[in-house]
């Protein structure tokens, strides 16, 4: 399926782009996330298990849990804090 990955703040700056289309079988935005860090390189290293990381499906805030589905819109950001 097609879908719209978008990224945020230091993870935008470290992959070099603001967003992309791919081509995903991922079930989930967990396993979305999996096949971007086996991409290697930028992706690996800001997208890896242990580093905090956010998404949004559709512009709404989830968990890596949620399913993924053809068309949709994914952003990955770093938390962020505000004062």
């Amino acid at each position: 399926m097609k879908v719209t990955v978008k990224y945020f703040a230091s993870i935008r700056e470290a992959i070099g782009a603001g967003s992309e289309q791919r081509d995903s079988s991922a079930a989930t935005l967990g396993a979305l996330r999996d096949e971007l860090i086996a991409l290697g390189g930028a992706y690996a290293d800001c997208l890896a298990r242990g580093k905090a990381v956010r998404l949004a499906l559709n512009q709404d805030m989830c968990d890596e849990s949620t399913a993924l589905g053809e068309g949709a819109e994914v952003a990955f950001f770093p938390p962020v804090t505000g004062g």
